[in-house]
């Protein structure tokens, strides 16, 4: 009984961290995203994208809230995002999307992450040239016709369209638009009244490289010790 209790109480702090750390994230959006266009959702379609992301993991609406009033306020901290890349063990390519306030920390604590996991940095177009960066929408897979919305979204944008499963094992449906058509994409589903579940940016690579398990258990120890810092946003990879 008492080991049951352990794994829970494990699993449950583990939850716990991955909120906050996703919390941690959408909080940096919100103060980029106020920096660029403002703070009137209505005409900066950035940070309702990061509203509509707040909602997909559970964010409170007084912690969205006080990260806008942060950045509109005179404690705002001037986020700045960097992308760094790099090679991981065995081949496989790593970027790190990070959004600092101290380039000097972020930049030396990626470097020791890569160098401690058997990679190595590389300088800026050494990686990111084996991806593309994209847009990718997530929608409830509920009460849509795929081949309309299909051909309806053709001309906004829509580069492909498929079904995955989020976290809970439910099927989603997943839309992905060429990154310079990111903004039309989500306009027209805005127009239809559909509200994604989630819509970032991501890195899609266009090859992968396969991997056995004992060398996918390396890389997939270098990929979380770099999601556990608090400057990374997010990590993409082309390990198969």
């Amino acid at each position: 009984m008492g080991r049951i209790f352990e794994v829970r109480k494990a699993t449950m702090f583990a939850r716990w961290d991955k909120m906050a750390k996703q919390f941690t994230r959408i909080g940096k959006e919100i103060a980029i995203a106020c920096k660029a266009g403002g703070t009137d959702p209505a005409t900066n379609p950035a940070l309702r994208r990061c509203f509509q992301n707040a909602r997909s993991v559970g964010m409170p609406k007084d912690r969205v809230e006080a990260a806008i009033k942060r950045a509109s306020g005179k404690e705002m901290i001037d986020f700045e995002e960097i992308l760094y890349e790099g090679y991981g063990p065995h081949g496989v390519a790593i970027l790190v999307e990070t959004a600092t306030d101290n380039h000097v920390r972020t930049v030396a604590n990626v470097k020791s992450y890569f160098n401690k996991g058997n990679g190595s940095l590389g300088n800026s177009g050494s990686v990111s040239f084996q991806f593309n960066k994209m847009g990718v929408f997530k929608l409830k897979n509920e009460g849509l016709d795929h081949d309309e919305l299909e051909l309806e979204l053709i001309d906004f944008g829509l580069d492909e369209m498929g079904e995955s499963t989020d976290d809970d094992g439910n099927t989603i449906l997943v839309l992905r638009s060429a990154f310079q058509d990111f903004g039309k994409l989500q306009k027209a589903l805005e127009d239809k009244n559909i509200t994604p579940i989630s819509a970032e940016l991501e890195w899609i690579p266009t090859t992968t490289v396969p991997v056995t398990d004992e060398q996918a258990e390396d890389i997939s120890k270098l990929i979380d010790k770099l999601e556990q810092d608090d400057d990374v946003s997010k990590v993409f990879h082309n390990m198969a």
